[in-house]
């Protein structure tokens, strides 16, 4: 008999392809029909009812099954949700992804992968569904925090790191939600339209970066695509997936409503239904009936058990005792440091000097707000609040704390003060999954979760900003939330105001971290913060009539780009406490990529980082092209007065364009590279000519 162990041992002597498939399917053949669709449907529902009765959680609280066959020795696919952390059990909470993508910083990512499988497997999973790698088009999105920014290139080197963090500790990588979801209240109902040169230039080269780094597994959407549901979208699920990229994992449906048909979505390419039998129950009737085959069943099994056979040999089980330790809370509060982004610093408000009172209010100033409730909410027992981590690095009898919304407390605890910091933004409440709507297509959202109701911070926290500018004192506003906000109308009152996000269960430490200049800030802006909430592309709303949407191939500082229009702040925009000169040294390139080399040199006082960002525009004036894409960026660090040299490689099949009517990637003639610290601020490194 041929088990999984045999399976296993077959592609450990050979580990290529073909014996994958030879693997794969010399194991399915000794599997019954009822083996092979038991492989296709999740088994979570008795996990979940006892979650739900004995642990006061409903969702994930331990590994959630799917397939398995104990005859053969086949183990389940065990899942866990993500992407700030594992959810089950008290795990670490790190930083939310759009915080991440903030550090432009791919190699801090796969460190933080290695954490997130460590976790994952002392609590059981060996497939990690956190790998987030939507495209945020528009800040309205209620769970743009769970993604890494509006640039395909970010979201590609960003989910390509994690990918292959978890493939490398033998966790199934699972990039979502494939694909155009970026809408949150309609997500059951919103059809994206998209044609096909947009599909495959802006919202599916990140999905193509996480395939080619090893990726076993891929999570549909909940929404529509150019009129089908994704998840029983034959385009994406056959003809793109494993036609046109060869992809030799499997796909899995998002939870519970993400498969509406069993016969569509297994025709159309739908691997496994997740978490727990609904749809894919059918799955024996339907093959009896002869509306489907067995070697539609097949198909589908084969990619489940040749994810299983290639990934899991590299599991290494971990011990509990791993979650939560102290290497694992370090990394948190670095990746933390690492992505907060410094706006404005008027007359170097910040750094903080020592021995000056400060005072911390507003509505976050000692309260946990680490982002959404909903299925990426990790449950770590302690996360440090803003107020702590400054009374922590300035000393308690320094700092004072109003931890509300009125003016006339927040002024009374910051009167005696030299420096204010005002905690605003959003919380759960107002931005996340949509869990249950009350009132967010009110002015002033008291939603659980879903879309933003408004692009601006509530008003209540604008109020405060106004009343604590008139005290004369220091005022540095702490922005905490999921991406970005239109802040033109009160940012002139402020001194510095800093970028937080939603920055995990050490957000408070790296906090102080940052404004006391214990660390020097270097995050970048993962998307474009406009003048106005109407510069951004068009957004739909929970009680929109029409539930189409087109999903044009502009959005972010391209559409910014091609309308001439000015942003309030740029895509890669970010402040330092020292100051960066970047000089191109040779821009050259080969049969496979552009080789720039960089000189970074640090003209100020005190180290620290600066992100190289490399754009590329084609010099073509009878295509429609975008001004200029970002296609390279590294990371580097530089001591006060010194200079390094870094090389940022672009790949020449990165800067191709597709062609709908031959289906190819095509080069233009020519093309001018850029290199700077942001989309605005830029020098030309060199014309490429082919």
């Amino acid at each position: 008999m041929f088990t999984f162990e045999k399976a296993l041992e077959l592609y450990k002597n050979e580990p290529t392809k073909e014996k994958l498939y030879e693997a794969s399917d010399l194991l399915l053949r000794e599997m019954t029909v009822g083996e092979k669709i038991r492989l296709l449907q999740g088994h979570a529902l008795g996990v979940t009812a006892k979650n739900f009765l004995t642990k006061g959680r409903f969702y994930n609280g331990e590994a959630y099954p799917a397939g398995g066959c104990k005859r053969l020795g086949i183990p389940p696919v065990m899942f866990t949700d993500g992407p700030r952390g594992i959810v089950m059990g008290k795990c670490t909470c790190f930083p939310v992804s759009m915080l991440r993508g903030a550090s432009f910083d791919d190699e801090l990512e796969y460190r933080i992968g290695e954490v997130f499988a460590e976790e994952a497997s002392a609590l059981d999973a060996n497939l990690f569904a956190g790998v987030c790698i939507n495209l945020l088009r528009n800040p309205m999105w209620g769970r743009a925090q769970e993604t890494y920014g509006e640039d395909p290139c970010l979201l590609g080197r960003m989910g390509a790191a994690l990918t292959r963090a978890m493939q490398d500790n033998g966790i199934i990588a699972c990039p979502k939600h494939y694909a155009l979801n970026s809408i949150e209240d309609l997500r059951f109902s919103a059809n994206a339209i998209a044609d096909e040169r947009t599909l495959h230039e802006v919202y599916l080269p990140h999905f193509k970066k996480c395939i080619d780094a090893g990726a076993m597994s891929i999570m549909g959407a909940y929404n529509k695509v150019n009129g089908t549901y994704a998840c029983e979208n034959k385009e994406l699920l056959t003809d793109i997936l494993h036609g046109k990229w060869g992809f030799d994992g499997f796909s899995l449906s998002d939870f519970f409503y993400g498969i509406y048909d069993a016969k569509r979505s297994l025709k159309a390419g739908m691997d496994m239904e997740m978490p727990y039998l609904f749809r894919y129950a059918t799955l024996s009737c339907l093959l009896k009936k002869g509306e489907i085959t067995e070697e539609d069943i097949n198909k589908s099994a084969a990619r489940i058990l040749r994810a299983l056979i290639s990934t899991l040999p590299k599991h290494k089980k971990q011990d509990k005792s791993v979650i939560l330790s102290k290497e694992h809370i370090a990394l948190a509060r670095e990746a933390a440091t690492k992505g907060i982004v410094l706006l404005k610093n008027k007359n170097k408000a910040l750094p903080l000097p020592e021995g000056k009172k400060i005072a911390v209010v507003g509505r976050y100033a000692n309260k946990r707000n680490t982002g959404d409730h909903g299925s990426s909410n990790v449950f770590s027992p302690y996360a440090v609040t803003p107020y702590e981590g400054i009374k922590n690095r300035f000393g308690e009898e320094n700092v004072s704390v109003y931890s509300g919304s009125s003016c006339k407390e927040a002024m009374k605890a910051a009167v005696n003060c030299d420096y204010i910091v005002v905690c605003v933004g959003s919380d759960w409440l107002q931005e996340g999954e949509f869990l249950v709507n009350l009132g967010n297509v009110k002015k002033k959202p008291k939603g659980s979760g879903g879309d933003r109701a408004d692009l601006r911070i509530p008003e209540e926290d604008v109020t405060l900003i106004r009343a604590l500018s008139t005290l004369g004192k220091k005022l540095i506003v702490n922005i905490m939330g999921g991406s970005a906000y239109v802040i033109k109308d009160w940012i002139d009152l402020a001194d510095s105001v800093v970028m937080s996000f939603y920055s995990g269960l050490e957000g408070g430490n790296a906090l102080a971290d940052i404004i006391s200049g214990d660390v020097t800030p270097a995050g970048k802006l993962p998307f474009t913060i406009a003048g106005k909430a109407e510069h951004y592309p068009p957004f739909l709303h929970l009680g929109a009539k029409d539930k189409n949407i087109e999903y044009g191939y502009y959005h972010g500082y391209t559409l910014f780009d091609k309308k001439g229009i000015e942003p309030h702040f740029p895509f890669g925009f970010g402040l330092s406490y020292t100051d960066f000169e970047l000089e191109c040294l040779s821009c050259e390139k080969d049969e496979e990529k552009i080789k720039i080399a960089v000189n970074v040199t640090n003209r100020g006082d005190v180290d620290g980082d600066e992100v190289i960002q490399v754009y590329v525009g084609s010099n073509s004036t009878e295509k429609d092209r975008p001004v200029k894409v970002l296609k390279g960026f590294k990371r580097v660090s530089v001591k006060a007065g010194e200079a390094v040299s870094a090389e940022v490689d672009v790949l020449i099949d990165d800067i191709r364009f597709y062609n709908p009517e031959s289906g190819s990637w095509e080069l233009d003639e020519g093309y001018t590279v850029y290199v700077g610290a942001d989309s605005k601020k830029l020098t030309v490194a060199g014309k490429i000519v082919f």
